[in-house]
């Protein structure tokens, strides 16, 4: 492509980080595909932004499916074009999106793991054996406890968690949204017990490396697959699971998928109903039982 239509996305991806302050996660993510992208319109001789269609979009989309990428992969994608296209109208740099209105596949929807109340509670309540285990145990128990995302966790600052009043604030929430979420006596005794032993260094980080500098997200996740098969946990564990089982627990306990849905932070609550493996059964009961128009006389 033109080198105006590469300055327009180095443009985009400083904006990303500086304004929107996504998810390290998501903006690599996104740099990734829109790069790709970029290649696929070279090869259609498209040289500049204003020049892709609709159809160019869904004849990448089709190609994409065509090679076996996953539906979720293609969402995302087209999450990343439609992002880019709004920020260039944004900008007054073109005048349509033409990733606006195209679907990708359907995504089967896959129940995800959740560990059981017993496996999260050997998990925890296994002693730690030096101070980076006593950091590490803080880090689960927080997952568990408030059921934060991986991205949310590693950018936790000590100023963002309220140790009197029992809750933590997230700052970079997916989308740029923040919220407060409460924290478990559990979750805030292991943290005590951890910044008891931080080393005290400039770095606002709850979680930090033994050279003081903040935790990477991979990292944590070596961590806890590392914690997992040490404590006997057969299947890989990796930090969404926590979030599932926070989720899946919560709401079998109280049947508030509402709650359930502010905690983690999800806009849709269809997305709540995956993560939680709520099923469209018991939806229609709780219908039945609480609409008051929902049955006859």
């Amino acid at each position: 492509m033109h080198a105006d239509a590469d300055l327009a996305l180095q443009s985009y991806f400083r904006y990303l980080s500086s304004e929107k302050r996504v998810a390290e996660h998501t903006s690599s993510n996104y740099r990734r595909d829109l790069i790709r992208f970029g290649g696929f319109c070279s090869t259609q001789a498209l040289m500049y932004w204003q020049q892709v269609q609709v159809n160019d979009v869904r004849r990448y989309i089709a190609g994409r499916h065509k090679n076996g990428i996953s539906s979720k992969t293609i969402q995302r994608e087209l999450a990343a074009l439609r992002s880019f296209y709004r920020f260039l109208s944004k900008t007054h740099q073109v005048e349509h999106n033409p990733a606006q209105h195209v679907q990708a596949p359907k995504v089967s929807k896959r129940l995800p793991n959740v560990l059981d109340v017993d496996q999260i509670t050997g998990m925890l309540n296994a002693a730690p054996d030096s101070v980076l285990e006593i950091r590490d145990l803080a880090m689960f128990e927080l997952f568990y406890s408030s059921g934060l995302r991986l991205s949310e966790l590693v950018m936790l600052d000590l100023a963002d968690i309220d140790f009197k009043e029992g809750f933590l604030r997230v700052r970079f929430g997916k989308g740029g949204k923040q919220r407060q979420l409460p924290v478990g006596e559990k979750a805030l005794e292991a943290l005590k017990v951890w910044l008891g032993h931080r080393s005290d260094v400039y770095e606002q980080a709850v979680f930090i490396t033994a050279q003081g500098r903040r935790l990477t997200q991979r990292s944590v996740q070596l961590r806890l697959d590392r914690w997992g098969k040490s404590k006997g946990i057969a299947e890989h564990l990796h930090p969404h699971m926590l979030r599932h089982s926070f989720a899946s627990h919560l709401l079998e306990a109280s049947q508030d998928i509402r709650a359930v849905q502010e905690l983690l932070g999800h806009s849709n609550i269809a997305t709540t109903q995956i993560y939680t493996h709520l099923d469209f059964q018991h939806l229609a009961a709780v219908y039945d039982q609480a609409h008051p128009r929902s049955r006859k006389a």
